[in-house]
């Protein structure tokens, strides 16, 4: 099945080449052009990833981001005209997976939104063929990704649950942040470790009683950070 995906941004040259340039590689693709026509259609709609551009008519891209965070868990895109670290580690905080700065390659954008995809697809081990984990009191399904803590069921983004699944796959081995940014994001992903910082202390917010004192996922002091049942 077609890999679909919604296109957000107010310059409709942009959508118009990012369409193109993914029909072209099979995939079905649906546009936007202001936060309020994006929204209902993220919302009302199945999608395998949003490109989310950030400066967008009625509704900017971080508010999108969030209201859709709030029920799904769709991997998110951001596209944004400023540099700055700060934009991006708030676009971040909103709950995308990842951003692109423009001008970009298109080359690319096709070649991020194809990693994420690899990296959301269901993870099934190949000798037991079971989709279930369970550690403790964490249970993950790898096939739905759904997450439940003692039986209450977590939204988590496409990145905390990849970062939960590599933690609860491998207990106590202790993970730096760079190779955390690798392993999850990817080698060429052109961001730094402080986004591990955003995801992990997101992640806590969620799954954890107290994310001050976790009790699952800790941080080994000068080293990284490690899971513990």
């Amino acid at each position: 099945m077609a890999k679909r995906v919604l296109v957000v941004d107010d310059e409709k040259l942009i959508v118009k080449g990012i369409r193109f340039s993914l029909e072209q590689d099979g995939m079905e693709v649906d546009c936007a052009y202001d936060g309020e026509e994006a929204l209902n259609k993220a919302l009302s709609e199945s999608f395998d990833m949003i490109l989310l551009d950030v400066m967008l008519p009625k509704m900017d891209g971080f508010e999108v981001c969030q209201r859709v965070r709030e029920v799904s868990n769709v991997p998110i895109v951001m596209l944004t005209a400023k540099g700055e670290d700060m934009d991006k580690i708030l676009g971040l905080e909103y709950g995308a997976d990842d951003y692109i700065t423009k001008p970009f390659n298109i080359l690319e954008v096709k070649a991020r939104i194809k990693a994420i995809m690899r990296r959301s697809a269901p993870h099934v081990n190949p000798e037991t063929k079971s989709t279930e984990i369970i550690s403790g009191d964490v249970y993950l399904d790898t096939e739905s990704r759904r997450v439940r803590i003692k039986d209450v069921e977590m939204n988590l983004t496409s990145k905390e649950f990849d970062l939960l699944l590599h933690f609860v796959s491998n207990p106590g081995k202790v993970y730096s942040r760079e190779q955390l940014l690798e392993t999850i994001w990817g080698a060429d992903y052109p961001g730094d470790a402080r986004t591990v910082d955003v995801h992990v202390r997101r992640l806590r917010e969620k799954i954890e009683p107290n994310p001050s004192e976790p009790r699952y996922v800790h941080t080994k002091w000068g080293m990284g950070y490690f899971y513990q049942k």
